[in-house]
Order: structure tokens, then C-alpha cells, then sequence
């Protein structure tokens, strides 16, 4: 009897035992699976410029307490706008080598999980922001997740316009970050920030859009690259956009945004960046794209140091 008793324990236990085991071992593939549809690597950039354009309105006013609630805030609200962007590109993706890996085509997640994720990451995110920050801060953070999934993300597979309208949404964050400090106050301020990260998105797009060109095409999406064979219209406007970020950046200068520190700075990092984009012209590879996106990846954090410290020394 006491064998048979033992024997049977060791059956339950090892019954339980294994669901357990698979619990443990699943847990933490759905966490990152999770995770990887909030698109960390992109929202950490965005933090980035909310916390900037923050700093840069409140000059001397800095509340760290109002700093985190914003960033906690506009966070969720990324992580919700990533999540429900991903829903809605499922299919596509599961036609792109570097996507199709993702939770939802990777058929990890299901898109009812998904679609509450984000739902309720970007409905609290925004009453977060509400509630602690101010009015004009959750307007400005509800804009930029209406605008990426509701305009940019479906028009991915309708017109290479797409990237213009993503801009929009993708230029935002910082004046989320502005309107926490100072509310409606100092639009020109604001309007700077925005155009700075508005004219550097295309290029710096383009470049990807560039070196996955192909695999857009059979994704579906519409991507000037796409539909221009020679590169000639791509790199086009890779030159003027990249070019306008030299007047845009005196423009910070002339709103009262930042000084004569940060007008010199911007317009060497903008030629360095309108040098790549002209090589690219020349040499329309994969090879030149790629430093484009490079020279886009060093001039972003490049001029906005140079506004933090350009705002420390005037102060």
C-alpha cells in the first residue's frame, strides 16, 4: 500500500510538475514576445525627443516629477500605437524575411490578444498623461497615436506619400515633451522641434526604404523606391530634404529655441548628412543607402545634444 501510495504522489506529482515546467519555460517567450510588439528600439528614440523637447520648454523649471510621469505616459502610448501598427501589418510582414519572425505572423500571439494589448496600453497611457501631466500633452500624444495608426499605417499599402504622413506622427514626440513643460504656451518653439525631426525623417526612411525595396514590393507596401527603378527620384529628394535641415535648424535659432552654438553645430552636422545623400546620388547602391541611415542615425542625437547643451550654456 505505501508503494502504491508513493507511486501514485509521484504520478500527480510529476503531473503538475509539467505543466508547470512548460509555464515556466513559455513565460518568458510570451514576455518577449510581448515586449517586441511595444518595438522598444524605436520607442526608446521617441523617449528621447519627449524628454528633450521637456527639457528645452521648461528651461529652468525642470520637474523631474512632471519629466517621468510624461515619459511613463507617452511610453504606453507608443507601446499601444507599436502594438496595434503590428496588428494591422500582420499579413504584410508575414511576407518579409525580417518580419515574418514577428509574435503575430510568427502565429506566437493571436490578434484578439494583440488588438487588447495595444487598445489598453494607448487608452492608459493617454488618461495617465490626463491625469498627471496636462491637457495639452494628452491632445498631443493622442494625436501621434490616432495619426501612426490610423493614417500612416494603412496608407503603407495605398501611396508612397506614406512616408510624408508618417512624419507627421513620427515628429510629434518632442512636442508632447514641450506642451507637458509649458502647455499651449511657445509654439514656435514646439513647431521648430517638430520640423527638425519632420524634414529628417525622409531621408532617413528613404534610405531603408532603399535597401528593402524588394522586399516591400512583394509585401505590398508602396514605397518611392518602389516605384522608381533607377533611384533617381529617391535620391532626389534624399538631397533636398536632407539639405533643408540647414535652414530648418537656423530657424531654432530664430524662434529663440537655441542659440548661435546650436545654428553653427546643426548646419555642420546637416552638411555631413547632405554629403552622404549626395553620394548616394551618385551611387545609388545599397552600400551608399546604408551610410545615408547612418549619417541620419549621428546627425538626430547629434542636434539635439546640441540644443541641451546650446540651452545649458544660456542659462
Amino acid at each position: 500500500m505505501m508503494k502504491a501510495a508513493v507511486a501514485e504522489n509521484d504520478v500527480v506529482s510529476s503531473s503538475v510538475a509539467a505543466p508547470v515546467g512548460r509555464a515556466v519555460a513559455v513565460a518568458p517567450s510570451r514576455l518577449a514576445d510581448y515586449v517586441e510588439l511595444t518595438k522598444p528600439r524605436i520607442a526608446v528614440m521617441a523617449l528621447f525627443t519627449v524628454a528633450a523637447g521637456y527639457l528645452l520648454g521648461a528651461g529652468s523649471a525642470v520637474q523631474a516629477g512632471v519629466l517621468l510621469h510624461t515619459l511613463l505616459g507617452a511610453g504606453l502610448v507608443a507601446a499601444g500605437g507599436s502594438a496595434l501598427n503590428q496588428l494591422m501589418e500582420r499579413r504584410t510582414d508575414s511576407r518579409m524575411r525580417r518580419t515574418a519572425n514577428r509574435p503575430l505572423p510568427g502565429g506566437r500571439l493571436s490578434a484578439e490578444e494583440v488588438a487588447v494589448f495595444g487598445a489598453v496600453l494607448g487608452g492608459v497611457g493617454l488618461a495617465y498623461l490626463l491625469g498627471t501631466v496636462s491637457v495639452a500633452a494628452t491632445v498631443a500624444a493622442g494625436l501621434t497615436f490616432a495619426l501612426y495608426v490610423l493614417a500612416y499605417t494603412p496608407l503603407k499599402t495605398r501611396t508612397a506619400w506614406n512616408t510624408a504622413v508618417g512624419a507627421v506622427p513620427g515628429a510629434l514626440p518632442p512636442v508632447i515633451g514641450w506642451c507637458a513643460a509649458r502647455g499651449w504656451d511657445g509654439a514656435g518653439g514646439a513647431a521648430a522641434l517638430f520640423l527638425v525631426l519632420f524634414v529628417w525623417q525622409i531621408p532617413h526612411f528613404l534610405a531603408i526604404a532603399w535597401m528593402y525595396r524588394a522586399e516591400y514590393a512583394r509585401a505590398g507596401l508602396k514605397m518611392l523606391p518602389g516605384c522608381d527603378p533607377t533611384g533617381s527620384r529617391t535620391a532626389w529628394v534624399m538631397v533636398a530634404t536632407a539639405a533643408a535641415l540647414v535652414p530648418v535648424g537656423f530657424l531654432a535659432v530664430a524662434v529663440g529655441l537655441a542659440g548661435w552654438v546650436f545654428g553653427v553645430g546643426s548646419a555642420i552636422l546637416g552638411v555631413l548628412f547632405v554629403r552622404q545623400t549626395l553620394g548616394f546620388a551618385r551611387d545609388r547602391s545599397d552600400r551608399q543607402a546604408r551610410r545615408v541611415l547612418h549619417a541620419s542615425l549621428l546627425y538626430l542625437p547629434g542636434v539635439f545634444g546640441l540644443l541641451l547643451i546650446d540651452a545649458l550654456l544660456a542659462r
